[in-house]
């Protein structure tokens, strides 16, 4: 199996993404957790461009990683001096890496409308800078920048840049998509092109790096390394400027997977989804749940004929096995499910069932009636055990809501004012409570009516809201979709609701998690069995 260099730029390129925001805390636990992925490469920044990136490679110089390389990253020497005296240059030294990935001009119309210098120049800037980074012992990567774009439009002066960046020293010489506008058949092509002019002894070593802003940046990273190259330069989640960079979490399995080529180690591979939902975490970037192999929905079954056929054999609707990259296989509840659907979901809770059983066929029917009326169980599975509980027997009558108001002011410190009556064991409960807006309210004051009698609920509470409205064409008459996220400090679990009123909506999804809570802590209560 062909070695592929997997070369990662989270740190520098990723962080580029907009509203994206690197702490030198963040970047070092997230150069942590690529270094035990096994990525031999990992790009920490630009030294000298400020502050942060220079604190960056001291601490790691103070505490160095198990095995990646960390490279730091510059451009050539400006126009008219001389490599030698040049301060990006000098930081690029301090930062005391063995390697340094460098980039130049290859395109002609940058070197005069960007540097506003000559094309002789431009290459003087090239080899000069090169050649000092040698002499002072450091290993380079030649980024060529703007490589396809430069190569279409004056090839012969493109050329020119790659050779004398292989005549001044550069160990790796990488071709840029900078804009990420070039198309794969292209990619194939122009890298074949260029390898088999300036190496047809096959001696160099090459790579790509190309952005997504035709979405083909991973095709591209693919058809590069078809073409030759062995490097490949991306990012986790493919975070980068504009549309981004080449997504590794994709690159990486699609080429050991299903290219044959070796990237990580099998074991370090089924980290991958780890990683790049902890790296998601690190940034404050939401993780895209329909990534490919590492979202949570890339491997989850909704229509019931899929279900029943991956129940048989997962080959059926599953490219590969989800543990080889680290996931999971998800069965969804929804209008589309079939009896596999919840006969899996039953299972998954503790509960048994079978198709013989009428009562499958009714939990199956009172999902389709509900979701006709805009529930989504597939975002809402604690309130889906419910029903399946109900249905089965297996629930008891933990409270009764015998009516609420909500008070909302904007004249006080707490906005809103709840009150509600409940009824436990026949005894009637009046109880309010403020809170900083109507739901807050709402739930503050049932968990204050009901506590007296289940204490549990003190380490219950509420983590995420969430609101749809399900028909936006009517308007303020809209039936809205309610859901709540809410915790023991252990489990989480989310429940739903809907209505044509906001706040019924809202209570019953607090109703219901409230009511989960109390089995998931204290299943006695209602002889039920402990729910993880």
């Amino acid at each position: 199996m062909t070695q592929i260099q997997i070369y990662d730029t989270t740190l520098r390129d990723g962080a580029q993404r907009e509203g994206l925001t690197l702490a030198v805390e963040d970047k070092l636990k997230i150069a942590r957790q690529l270094d035990k992925l096994g990525v031999p490469w990992i790009e920490g920044g630009w030294p000298g461009a400020n502050p942060k990136d220079g604190e960056f490679f001291r601490r790691l110089q103070l505490e160095p990683l198990t095995q990646a390389e960390v490279v730091a990253f510059c451009s050539t020497r400006r126009p008219g001096g001389l490599a030698a005296e040049d301060k990006m240059l000098a930081a690029i030294i301090a930062a005391g890496t063995k390697w340094v990935t460098i980039f130049g001009k290859s395109w002609d119309l940058h070197v005069t409308e960007g540097l506003k210098t000559n094309l002789g120049e431009n290459l003087e800037m090239i080899r000069d800078s090169i050649e000092y980074l040698v002499a002072q012992g450091r290993r380079t990567i030649y980024d060529a920048e703007h490589w396809f774009d430069g190569y279409k439009a004056n090839s012969e002066y493109a050329l020119q840049t790659l050779q004398t960046a292989i005549d001044a020293g550069a160990d790796w010489l990488v071709f840029c998509d900078t804009n990420g506008g070039t198309m794969p058949h292209d990619i194939t092509r122009i890298v074949s092109e260029v390898i088999n002019t300036v190496d047809p002894n096959h001696q160099l070593q090459f790579g790509i790096h190309p952005h997504n802003d035709c979405e083909l940046a991973v095709a591209n990273a693919i058809a590069a390394v078809t073409s030759g190259v062995t490097m490949v330069q991306g990012t986790i989640n493919g975070y980068g400027e504009r549309c981004g960079n080449a997504n590794l979490c994709s690159i990486i399995p699609n080429l050991q997977l299903k290219l044959d080529y070796s990237c990580l180690t099998p074991t370090n591979l089924t980290r991958l989804t780890q990683v790049s939902r902890y790296v998601s975490e690190v940034v404050n970037v939401a993780p895209n749940d329909y990534a490919a192999f590492v979202g949570k929905c890339a491997f989850s079954h909704k229509g019931g004929i899929h279900v029943s056929a991956v129940e048989r054999n997962p080959l059926t609707y599953e490219h590969i096995a989800p543990i080889q990259v680290g996931n999971e296989r998800r069965i969804a509840i929804s209008e589309q499910s079939g009896l596999s659907n919840v006969l899996i979901k039953a299972s998954e809770m503790g509960l048994t069932l079978t198709k013989a059983d009428p009562r499958t066929r009714q939990i199956l029917a009172k999902l389709k009636e509900l979701e006709y009326q805009g529930y989504q169980f597939e975002g809402a599975e604690a309130s889906f055990e419910l029903l399946m509980r109900e249905i089965l027997g297996q629930t008891a009558t933990l409270f009764t809501i015998q009516g609420f108001q909500v008070h909302c002011s904007i004249a006080t410190q707490h906005h809103s004012l709840a009150t509600v009556k409940v009824t436990v064991d026949g005894q009637n409960i009046l109880e309010a409570a403020e809170g900083n807006g109507p739901v807050s309210a709402l739930d503050a004051a049932l968990r204050k009516a009901l506590s007296q009698f289940y204490p549990e609920l003190t380490k219950c509470y509420l983590t995420d809201y969430k609101v749809r409205i399900i028909d936006g064409a009517e308007g303020t008459s809209a039936i809205t979709r309610v859901l709540v996220e809410s915790s023991n400090g252990i489990h989480r679990w989310t429940t739903i609701g809907v209505s044509d009123n906001i706040l019924e909506a809202s209570y019953q999804a607090v109703a219901q998690g409230i009511e989960y809570g109390l089995l998931v802590k204290s299943p006695q209560t209602c002889s039920l069995v402990d729910v993880k």
